[in-house]
């Protein structure tokens, strides 16, 4: 099989020396390291179909794998070494884009930044926004259902896409590259796909939904007393004009303590530090829409409320750039601060706040000492609900307890009706999880749609679905 493989994709396209193969081995937290049997590194749709075909022969199992940044190692292989990763990087082409249609038809092997760009010299705009945008590859963030900073706006990843080409287990190619807006013929084959995390098949390439580029953009980072004043500006905002909001983040003021301390060129543009924060972007492609004195106009009634203490509008793109950064910073601030384990969780948008509050108490009822972290999309009730290890205490004995704090976390979720994973998905990390809160009919469907499609079990075995 590897000699097939070797003259099928040449030296540029078959990796098997362990030193080669190591990066794609591990995941961006650590958390995981597997051992690849070997790494697969198609230069197109025909030549990974071609060695799908041949690892599918052979009984051989798949680890797709994109820019490799997924917070649940939902992309590392298993530790025995029989895996074959197969990497979607050299498949990284833009084959089109259409700014009458706006579309833009990408490979999966294209950074989430190449097709931002791509679309900006357009004229247009590919709303989804991450913080591993540099990194992250389409095909990636489409088989995790990516969400971002603006889904209060535009939706998740599957909201973007309007079709898919896929190799499925057999090596058959299926061409759903379809660029209609209605096309109502049968099941929707592409959802099946998009957060999927690669258990049945490999998105290779797609269409993407464009929008028109912002001519006008307003963003204020303000500071909060709690989260309850921080729902209470976005509700000032939805009122005065939902279709403005682009973006509206919630951080907490330990959080924003992290990035100021282990952020070098971080700075906070406010008189003084406070419980909390919210980040809030207003954009229209509207031109003279008068943005900045409707973003004024809210603010000052939230000041005069109280539920805004202190605000700073950027005066630039520069200063734009500066406040979002604050934001952007979280998840790598916390990384240099220690261990942490993190919730990617959802509720109601109306609950976040008392979310936030009953998990913080339950988490430091159950370690006494641990530092907690929410931020995130309070827009569309995402927070990222992290916890970091008490200081002084060893991070590998705070790691060891992971389950146990994010099921504290998730009881505090369920009681309010949310879900365990709101954008990350589910990869290596939580397939546990999926019996106590998708078992019955739904996890049932789930497994019957997994061994229609790929009854061997070929394609990331281990992640999404319970062993």
């Amino acid at each position: 099989m590897l000699n097939q493989l070797a003259s099928l994709l040449g030296p540029a396209g078959l990796l098997t020396d362990p030193v080669d193969t190591a990066p794609y081995g591990e995941d961006w937290r650590k958390l995981y390291r597997g051992h690849p049997r070997a790494v697969l590194r198609p230069a197109d749709t025909a030549q990974l179909a071609e060695a799908v075909r041949i690892c599918a022969a052979a009984g051989a199992r798949i680890v797709p794998q994109g820019g490799n940044t997924s917070m649940v190692g939902g992309a590392v292989p298993d530790e025995d070494g029989s895996e074959f990763v197969l990497s979607l990087s050299r498949l990284n082409r833009i084959r089109a884009v259409d700014a009458i249609d706006q579309t833009l038809t990408v490979e999966a092997g294209a950074t989430l930044k190449a097709v931002q760009q791509a679309a900006e010299a357009a004229g247009c705009l590919f709303p989804l926004s991450i913080g591993s945008e540099g990194t992250a590859q389409i095909g990636g963030i489409l088989s995790t259902n990516a969400g971002g900073n603006n889904t209060v706006r535009y939706g998740n990843a599957r909201d973007l896409v309007l079709g898919l080409e896929v190799v499925l287990p057999d090596g058959e190619i299926w061409n759903g590259l379809r660029r209609l807006r209605k096309d109502n013929t049968g099941y929707c084959l592409r959802q099946l796909f998009v957060g999927a995390e690669g258990t049945l098949g490999i998105i290779t390439a797609a269409v993407l939904k464009l929008v028109p580029r912002p001519t006008e953009m307003a963003v204020a980072l303000c500071a909060v007393p709690s989260p309850e004043a921080a729902l209470a500006l976005f509700t000032r905002f939805h009122r005065h004009d939902p279709a403005a909001i682009q973006a509206f983040e919630y951080m907490s003021g330990l959080g924003m303590e992290f990035v100021l301390k282990n952020i070098p060129g971080t700075v906070l543009p406010l008189s003084e530090r406070a419980p909390g924060y919210a980040l809030i972007e207003l954009a229209t492609p509207r031109p003279n829409a008068g943005l900045r004195a409707a973003l004024e106009e809210v603010l000052e009634a939230a000041l005069e409320a109280g539920d805004v203490t202190d605000a700073a509008v950027a005066e630039s793109g520069a200063q734009r750039a500066a406040i979002w950064r604050l934001r952007e910073e979280h998840t790598e601030a916390q990384k240099r601060e220690g261990a942490s384990v993190k919730n990617d969780v959802s509720v109601p948008v109306s609950k976040v706040p008392a979310f936030i509050r009953e998990a913080t108490a339950a988490c430091e009822a159950l370690m006494p000492g641990i530092r907690v972290v929410p931020f995130g999309h309070m827009g569309d009730g995402n927070i990222h609900f992290n916890l970091e290890q008490p200081e002084g205490m060893d991070g590998a004995a705070f790691l060891a307890r992971d389950h146990e704090i994010m099921d504290t976390v998730c009881e505090v979720v369920r009681k309010y009706d949310g879900s365990f994973s709101a954008e990350h998905g589910i990869g290596k990390l939580k397939p546990y999880m999926m019996p106590d809160w998708r078992g019955g009919a739904e996890l049932d469907l789930m497994r019957r749609i997994k061994a229609a499609i790929d009854p061997s079990g070929m394609m990331n075995p281990g992640k999404v679905l319970p062993l």
